[in-house]
């Protein structure tokens, strides 16, 4: 099996022994499907004495047999509907078969914590597989309907035995998994309540535990929006707290492999809920004892802006750079402004990450998120947390809020256009973040207030997100062409670029009042 990484996307029924396989050449898209083809698979799963990767949807396994024969991680990722999609990163078993590849278990190093792995059940599956095929030949889809008897490793052993339909996307669409669910469910399949082999097969091991929080269930959020943490009666603002505070922990060791691997956007969802985090560390800390919350933000303060910081924005301007050249008439463009682009904000962006991978190995991180779970496992709060959660995120919201508005106001009377008022500008939109994530976590006790709120200073932070890209991207513009000239190259199309940002920095002054406008019409009616 060659080494590498790919999206699994799929859905798992369960079936009983009678169950037969319904038609499915009628699916959309869908021309004819294949000849079954059976293989014989045995898959060791190895994890932590307490199931550390499992309970946080990651599975490490041993597979021979197969077609994809070798060592297999996979890290759990959301999707909508009732499909289920991981990223699965793949290793050669190579000689030493019992040792897993140093580069898999360092991309669980954040969720292993030191612990140590080793065998924890024996999965073997009898596997008949057939392929849907479009009209041309494409393979969509595969079928694989599994017999799979389960032995539990361990002090404790198990045997457990089930049938299962799995329908896992290749070159399809989400609809043609739809609609294979709803055929397949017809037949007399079953909704399966697990989402992996191995889940199932120690779910008696395992009870309900978890080792990192899970995010409580909730609509997902656009623009990386966090899970809301529903609350279904009046609840103490100690647990709110904890709750969101789980919740943000979890998506961030969630985004650490993905980080390491630079997949598209981890960086930014890694850096936006650290911010989150640190935000809601400051939005609760009456409910915490004194002192208590210092150093976690400080070192999640270094995590965003040292670590991840110079990956993410390298990133941005990058794109933004590409972008603006790809607008311009080709008569405009003089000579090799792309490829310019390309070369130095590559090789920057190459160095940054390594630089973030090289820091979240080292011991600093390490000790960042043991201190973080430590802190959510035994929440050291004062008599404030029991107080109703509404209240103290009323007071929350209200006091960031304020913040805002007075860096509001020190923008009147200044130049636009100056470095100080860009300056002020960028305070605003960082207070408007930090208000944005309160409101966001008091959404679930305060409702539509809340989400209105969120809503106005998400308006604010992206009109001077653009406009702080822009003043970035006018010094980088700068460098870029003098460079460019000292090569030889022709920097018009650099000036030119940097005339039409300035300009578009005007327009963004304009949406910025609009929005503050919003803000303050939203914030009128927030609850006393």
């Amino acid at each position: 099996m060659a080494a590498g990484t790919h999206h699994e996307i799929e859905i798992k029924l369960d079936a009983d022994p009678e169950f037969t396989l319904p038609d499915l050449s009628g699916l959309p898209g869908v021309g004819s499907v294949g000849r079954a083809v059976e293989h014989q698979l045995e898959a060791t799963y190895l994890d932590s004495d307490d199931f550390r990767l499992i309970r946080g949807g990651t599975t490490l396994r041993r597979r021979t047999g197969g077609d994809d024969e070798g060592w297999h991680l996979k890290l759990k990722q959301p999707i909508k509907g009732d499909a289920y999609s991981r990223l699965e990163i793949r290793k050669p078993l190579g000689r030493n078969v019992r040792n897993v590849p140093p580069a898999l278990l360092g991309l669980v190093r954040v969720q292993l914590l030191g612990a140590q792995v080793a065998p924890v059940a024996l999965i073997s599956t009898t596997r008949t597989v057939r392929e849907l095929h479009a009209a041309d030949g494409t393979v969509l889809a595969e079928v694989a309907d599994d017999l799979v008897s389960a032995h539990s490793l361990g002090e404790k052993t198990s045997v457990v035995s089930w049938r299962e339909i799995e329908v896992e996307l290749v070159d399809g669409d989400l609809d043609l998994l739809t609609v294979a669910r709803e055929r397949l469910l017809a037949a007399g399949a079953r909704p399966s309540d697990v989402q992996s082999k191995i889940g199932r097969a120690l779910a008696e091991r395992m009870g309900n535990g978890a080792s990192h929080p899970e995010p409580a269930p909730s609509k997902p959020g656009k623009k990386g929006r966090p899970a809301e943490v529903v609350a279904v009666a009046p609840v103490a603002a100690g647990d709110l707290a904890q709750d969101y505070l789980a919740a943000q922990f979890a998506q961030l060791v969630a985004m650490d492999p993905r980080v390491r691997l630079n997949t598209d956007d981890a960086v930014h969802q890694m850096r936006v809920v650290t911010r989150r985090l640190r935000t809601a560390l400051a939005t609760f800390r009456p409910l915490f004892e004194e002192g208590s919350v210092t150093g976690l933000r400080d070192e999640l303060k270094w995590l965003g802006s040292e670590v991840l910081g110079p990956v993410r924005d390298t990133e941005v301007i990058r794109q933004k750079l590409l972008t603006d050249v790809g607008e311009l008439p080709a008569e405009l463009v003089l000579g090799p402004v792309a490829r310019r682009i390309r070369l130095e904000l590559d090789a920057e962006h190459k160095k940054a990450h390594r630089r973030a991978v090289a820091a979240l190995d080292s011991d600093r991180y390490l000790a960042l998120i043991t201190a973080l779970e430590q802190f959510l496992a035994a929440p050291p709060v004062t008599a404030r947390a029991t107080a109703p959660a509404e209240r103290e995120l009323r007071r929350a919201v209200r006091k960031a809020a304020r913040r805002v508005a007075a860096h509001v106001a020190v923008l009147e009377g200044e130049t636009v256009g100056s470095p100080e008022h860009d300056f002020h500008l960028h305070e605003v939109r960082i207070k408007a973040k930090r208000a944005r994530y309160a409101a966001e976590a008091a959404r679930p006790v305060i409702g539509k207030p809340a989400k209105a709120v969120a809503r106005s200073m998400e308006g604010i932070t992206e009109t001077l997100g653009d406009h702080q890209d822009g003043v970035v991207e006018r010094t980088r513009l700068r460098e870029l062409a003098v460079r460019a000239f000292g090569e030889g190259e022709n920097g018009f199309t650099f000036g030119l670029l940097h005339g039409r940002i300035a300009g578009a920095a005007e327009h963004d002054e304009k949406l910025f009042a609009a929005a503050w406008h919003e803000a303050r019409t939203a914030l009128a009616s927030w609850p006393g």
